[in-house]
């Protein structure tokens, strides 16, 4: 009788043993596939990392000096009122990086305004501005013309500040005048007519040349009403009329180094700053929407003497960038009907009485009535300006 022996269906002790090593070498060299297969970190990768964060911060303070010294020059520039042009920033600032000018303005805009609360603005072209708006930009074989570029390349610092915040800082306060009365030094001696002391927040005898401004804003009146141009002869006797003769002299505050400027130097100032342009009539450039010829500082008044018809004063792009056509004309319009309002109550009092007082003073919606014509008149007022200056009075542009 046969021996009895183990199924061939179980794996004898051997073979089983044998399969068990053959399976934990398979384990193994799969553990080792899949440490082979983990990626590696490489210590050039992370000094790649570096370099490029710091190439990052580098460009970041490369961008920022930039940006610094562009609020600088711009500052520096506003204080000689001049505009500022991009090729003196680009020369100056920028040098071989002239392309990361955006950049760089964004960046001086942000300075600029977070701090001084002002921004630069680009002036518009003459040849822009000067273009008629409602001219068919096609000739008569129906090719289009080329459009005028809007911007000049030239730069003004302009303040950002809320009117309602200038307003309230130029109004007077009787406490704020003691006190720098009381502070102030003695000024008998001084036989200057401007006051020094206002008692408001900003300081106008340090500030500005106020008689300088308020001429300024004058000229701009009256080139203004006379349909936006002005001859040299009209404007110096509507001057006169305004008892500012034209070969007196300004008056500038104690911090000017001169105490006064004659009237033509004052004028030639105004061109040079951009407030004003002086064309020359008659000449093929100074047509609208064409080129105009400006007269240099140098080619002095000697021409304007010997034939003054032959020029005519107009806005500059400062002027239009920096005050603008409403604000002058809406100012007018407020004067006129503040002097007109003053007349009345100058009449009402002359001829209240002994009336006056058993009414019992001014009822209220007589008041409010008259207030109500005051707008109305001030309204009608500017329109009138509007007519004058022959077309919509324009913003700052």
């Amino acid at each position: 009788m046969p021996r009895a022996g183990p199924s061939r269906t179980q794996p004898q002790p051997s073979q089983y043993h044998s399969q068990r090593v053959r399976g934990r070498r398979a384990n193994t060299n799969d553990g080792d596939d899949n440490e082979h297969d983990a990626p590696e970190m490489d210590p050039d990768d992370d000094m790649n990392a570096d370099a490029t964060q710091a190439r990052g911060a580098d460009a970041d303070d490369h961008l920022n000096k930039k940006a610094r010294d562009l609020v600088r020059l711009a500052l520096f520039t506003e204080h000689k009122r001049v505009p500022l042009r991009r090729e003196d920033i680009n020369k100056k600032i920028l040098g071989s990086h002239t392309r990361s000018f955006n950049a760089v303005l964004l960046k001086a805009q942000g300075l600029l305004r977070k701090t001084f609360a002002m921004e630069l603005v680009e002036l518009q072209a003459r040849n822009y501005r000067d273009q008629d708006p409602a001219e068919d930009l096609q000739n008569a074989t129906g090719v289009k013309k080329r459009a005028t570029a809007a911007g000049s390349k030239t730069y003004i610092l302009r303040s950002i500040l809320d009117t309602t915040i200038i307003e309230q800082a130029a109004l007077s306060h009787e406490r704020l005048l003691e006190e720098e009365l009381a502070d102030g030094p003695d000024n008998d001696d001084d036989d200057d007519d401007i006051p020094h002391n206002y008692g408001s927040v900003i300081a106008w005898s340090t500030a500005d040349q106020l008689a300088a401004l308020g001429l300024l804003h004058v000229i701009l009146a009256l080139i203004l009403v006379n349909g936006r141009a002005i001859s040299e002869l009209d404007l110096r006797a509507n001057l006169k009329r305004l008892r500012i003769s034209p070969s007196g002299t300004i008056p500038s505050n104690a911090q000017s180094t001169h105490r006064s400027i004659p009237f033509d130097t004052f004028l030639q100032h105004l061109v040079r700053q951009g407030y004003l342009d002086r064309v020359r009539l008659g000449d093929t450039k100074s047509t609208t929407g064409k080129r105009r010829g400006r007269v240099s500082a140098t080619q002095g008044n000697g021409n304007a003497e010997d034939n003054p018809q032959a020029y005519e004063w107009r806005w500059g792009n400062r002027a239009h960038g920096e005050v603008g056509e409403r604000a002058v004309g809406e100012f007018m319009g407020e004067f006129m009907v503040q002097q007109t309002r003053v007349a009345d109550v100058e009449e009402e009092e002359e001829g209240a009485g002994a009336g006056a007082g058993a009414s019992g003073g001014r009822r209220p919606g007589k008041q409010k009535q008259k207030e109500g014509g005051m707008e109305k008149r001030l309204e009608t007022t500017v329109k009138a300006i509007e007519r004058a200056a022959g077309g919509n009075l324009t913003d700052v542009k």
